[in-house]
């Protein structure tokens, strides 16, 4: 087949800064068996082509981004005829490969991967919190000839919007990131935790800092490694410093995936505070490298508690305190959450995460009419 795949960025021509692994993971399958164009709608400023995991990356950049990046596939296409048009992430991805697909007379899928379903109006955050967006999901999402989504909350979503979806987690790729079996802690040892996410609204630091701040009036010692960008202009590491957290939590910025390895394996734990999110990848991560993760009801998260994680409400720093306390106390029970989670992550791999979207494709076409 001939693929058009749409997507916001994630595919630097770099491969390591400003890149979505699970993204690259998928696109190097996928271009394994299949021809595969990448249109980035706005990975920089200025339009541009590149070669990445086999893929042809194609650039939009600022300006009209949307109708170009239409008139982008639809150029590829006249060079040569797509088969499918799959967008990862809806929102403006899935708006312009629904569109391309009815104007090229093709099937048009599109995968639900962020806050797309949501409304936090509080940070400003989420597809729906306006009447603009509700329209544009709505016409994608009734539009497509295919919808997926990463985990089982964004299914029940979809199915509260009437949309049948399809759950496609986006796994790891295991080659780029080797598992490791789950390990005991040192008998004594202060306790390592680690946060991977950009310093933003809907990440909500400030309730994984509070539960830290718990955490240290209880008595148990630890060390918090915060991983990410700061989107935030420095008021998490302000806040940190308020609640006493002085040489327990150290704020280390953006890390690429090789950087990022050493402080998975060296963690006892990975702590989640997000307000919403559609997988995340860093779970899967974690999992696969041997640790298991406390944080709030998102995403897999949902899937996974009790057996393989524990989860507690968003904004609940109490909760979260008392969850990673319990964990922490009780070895027998994080090696139990761990080998749980390091089996789910393995078995829902990048590969997996290909073959189901190969299936999909297969599906659609042969409903269409086309090979």
């Amino acid at each position: 087949m001939k693929l058009a795949l749409v997507v916001p960025g994630g595919v630097d021509r770099g491969g390591e800064s400003r890149v979505i692994p699970t993204l690259l993971a998928l696109i190097a399958r996928l271009a394994r068996s299949h021809e595969v164009h990448v249109f980035a709608l706005r990975q920089q400023a200025a339009p541009a082509r590149w070669n990445l995991a086999g893929a042809r990356v194609h650039n939009i950049g600022a300006g009209r981004t949307a109708v170009r990046a239409i008139l982008a596939i639809r150029a590829e296409h006249r060079r040569a005829p797509f088969d499918l048009v799959q967008s990862i992430f809806a929102a403006d991805c899935g708006l312009v490969a629904v569109a391309a697909a009815r104007w090229l007379r093709r099937p048009g899928l599109v995968h639900v991967a962020g806050g797309e379903l949501v409304s936090l109006p509080a940070i400003g955050y989420g597809g729906r919190r306006n009447w603009r967006g509700r329209l544009r999901e709505g016409w994608v999402l009734r539009a497509a000839d295919a919808v997926s989504a990463a985990s089982a909350p964004m299914i029940e979503a979809l199915r509260a919007l009437d949309v049948d979806a399809l759950r496609i987690p986006l796994g790891v790729d295991l080659h780029a990131w080797p598992p490791l079996a789950p390990r005991a802690r040192r008998a004594g040892a202060t306790a390592r935790l680690l946060h991977i996410a950009s310093l933003n609204r809907v990440k909500d630091q400030p309730t994984l800092l509070r539960a830290l701040a718990a955490l240290r009036r209880a008595g148990v010692e630890f060390r918090m490694d915060i991983v990410g960008a700061d989107t935030l202009g420095g008021q998490m590491q302000a806040l940190a410093q308020r609640l006493g957290l002085d040489g327990r939590v150290a704020f280390l910025g953006f890390r690429t995936q090789r950087e990022l390895r050493p402080l998975v394996e060296a963690a006892d734990l990975l702590v989640l505070s997000s307000l919403h999110e559609a997988g995340p990848l860093v779970l899967l991560e974690a999992a696969v490298a041997g640790v298991p993760t406390v944080g709030t009801a998102v995403g897999h998260l949902c899937e996974w508690a009790p057996q393989a994680a524990l989860a507690v409400a968003s904004g609940d720093s109490a909760a979260l305190a008392e969850a990673l306390r319990q964990v922490l106390a009780d070895e027998a029970l994080r090696l139990r959450l761990a080998w749980e989670a390091h089996r789910r992550a393995l078995r829902e791999d990048a590969s997996h995460t290909a073959l189901a979207f190969e299936r999909l494709h297969a599906q659609v076409c042969a409903s269409r009419g086309r090979a």
